[in-house]
């Protein structure tokens, strides 16, 4: 996803406000098969059965993501490729996902025992980052050379090794957290426990508000290199060095955690993040270096933001969530987070539509917004999300 809009703006030259819109419909359907994902996985054949469903399904999504770098072009038939091929890919990657990030809430028993797992995943989720930003372009090129193969083949590298692991964490995952299947809740009585549980429903809108600022910060830093500092290769070396930075930022969060707590660091994340962006937008700074520093800085302190939601989303859940209704929690949080990317994504693509030749408009698309929406988010958690 770090280069998707990137590759249909600039390799297949769909405008952005259509490809954004793309993204909004895509990321819609992907909430909706979040949420079912996590009903199905709560209910039937496979209730409990997380690893299996991990085991099954690594290779349909490693297809259906190399599918979406094919390159199609042609007016109408590149536009309803990239919606086909978006669709497919994330009903695969939420059939896969749910279950994956459910598992976070059985590994253990303990609050810090799964705190800390959502560090290490955060570790290894940015070892990922990190190997795709920096090596998308280089991978694609020992194949393709140049153009919009480039992304296609390094899209078929990447799948291949994702869905091996994928494959490999299924096939070892153990639950130490069973929950017999006589005890699962109705899932409208879970719902309606999570409607009424007050926290749950801070945390998810703070998730969301948080969700979209990241979003309009991320996806725009390949535009703004290139078309506000006039260097692309410096915007891809920024992704990857993003990544590797904030990587080394998730042990001090977790730290941090555990003297003062998941909702502090929260709160101490926001603070940092909307004092950078406020610096951002009242000192304009044209140079390479100085934007590479901010937008590194930045992501040190997101990756606070995305660690302690994972943390805190555990203990939000009480009652008949608690009792087996895990996946169909983890499902709603998944709907509301990909509901907020595409949303977040759609204003991008409007704002660069128009923002592209206009350096001050660019910097109020990914200066301004982002700095209310890491405001909401918290407004959202100055109380305690329990």
């Amino acid at each position: 996803m770090l280069y998707l809009l990137f590759f249909y703006t600039e390799a297949l030259a769909i405008p952005a406000a259509t490809a954004g819109t793309i993204f909004l419909v895509a990321s819609a359907w992907d909430g909706i098969a979040s949420f079912a994902a996590g009903v199905a996985v709560d209910r039937g054949r496979w209730a409990g059965r997380y690893g299996r469903v991990l085991a099954w399904g690594a290779v349909p999504l490693g297809i259906s993501f190399a599918l979406v770098y094919v390159p199609v072009r042609g007016g109408m038939l590149a536009l309803a490729w990239a919606l086909a091929t978006q669709l497919l890919f994330r009903t695969a990657y939420a059939a896969i996902n749910v279950p994956y990030t459910a598992m976070s809430a059985r590994v253990s028993l303990a609050s810090a025992d799964r705190a800390t797992v959502a560090g290490l995943r955060m570790l290894a989720g940015t070892l990922a980052a990190v190997a795709v930003a920096g090596g998308t372009v280089p991978v694609g090129r020992l194949f393709a050379g140049e153009g919009a193969a480039i992304y296609r083949d390094a899209a078929l590298v990447f799948a291949a090794a994702g869905a091996a692991l994928i494959a490999l964490v299924g096939a070892t995952f153990r639950d130490r957290a069973p929950v017999m299947s006589a005890a699962r809740p109705p899932t409208g009585r879970t719902i309606a426990a999570l409607a009424r549980n007050r926290g749950y429903g801070r945390l998810m809108a703070g998730m969301a508000a948080m969700i979209v600022a990241v979003t309009l910060v991320d996806r725009s830093v390949l535009y703004y290199f290139k078309y506000v500092l006039g260097d692309e290769g410096a915007g891809r070396l920024t992704l990857a060095t993003m990544a590797a930075v904030s990587g080394l930022a998730v042990p001090a969060w977790m730290l941090l955690a555990r003297r003062v707590g998941t909702r502090r660091v929260w709160l101490a994340a926001v603070a940092a993040c909307c004092a950078g962006l406020l610096l951002f937008v009242l000192v304009d700074v044209p140079r390479v270096r100085a934007t590479q520093g901010f937008l590194i800085a930045m992501h040190a302190a997101i990756v606070g933001l995305h660690f302690s939601f994972w943390a805190m989303l555990p203990d939000t859940l009480d009652g008949e969530a608690a009792q087996g209704g895990q996946a169909v929690a983890f499902g709603l949080a998944a709907l509301v987070q990909r509901v907020a990317i595409g949303a977040a994504t759609a204003l991008l693509g409007l704002g660069l539509e128009g923002a592209a030749p206009d350096t001050a408009a660019l910097r109020a698309t990914i200066g301004v917004m982002p700095l209310v929406f890491f405001l909401l988010a918290g407004a959202a958690l100055v109380r305690r999300p329990r």
